[in-house]
């Protein structure tokens, strides 16, 4: 009895050992998934800015053919304005609605884990 006690006992230890192991691995790829990501929207933030910036002087320079640069350049900037609203309310609804960073995988190996290990005891 006492082995298969001791057994048991190593075994467990094992089983945690390998859990926090998978859950080490699980949150390392997230975290270089989520380092890419960022550079990614870095580099497009920067690109996409300075395309803005030319778009924005174009359409400047297309409205003042008939307007005054003054309202041109206000209409524009009121436009852009606008946009940026709609752009900050769809972001942060995406960001609210984006799952945690947690090891998911991990935790319902684990919750297995602990439901087939209560299973065995009350055998």
């Amino acid at each position: 009895m006492s082995e298969l006690v001791q057994r048991a006992s190593q075994q467990l230890t094992e089983l945690v050992r390998g859990e926090m192991r998978l859950a080490q691995a699980e949150m390392k790829e997230k975290g270089k998934r989520y380092g890419k990501g960022g550079g990614l929207f870095g580099g497009a933030g920067v690109v996409g800015f300075l395309m803005l910036q030319a778009l924005v002087a174009t359409v400047i320079a297309a409205l003042a053919v008939p307007l005054p640069v003054w309202a041109a350049a206000l209409i524009v900037t009121a436009a852009l304005g606008v946009i940026a609203a709609v752009l900050a309310l769809g972001g942060k609804k995406q960001v609210s609605q984006a799952a945690p960073p947690t090891p998911e995988q991990t935790i319902e190996s684990v919750k297995a884990d602990v439901a087939e290990i209560k299973e065995s005891a009350h055998r």
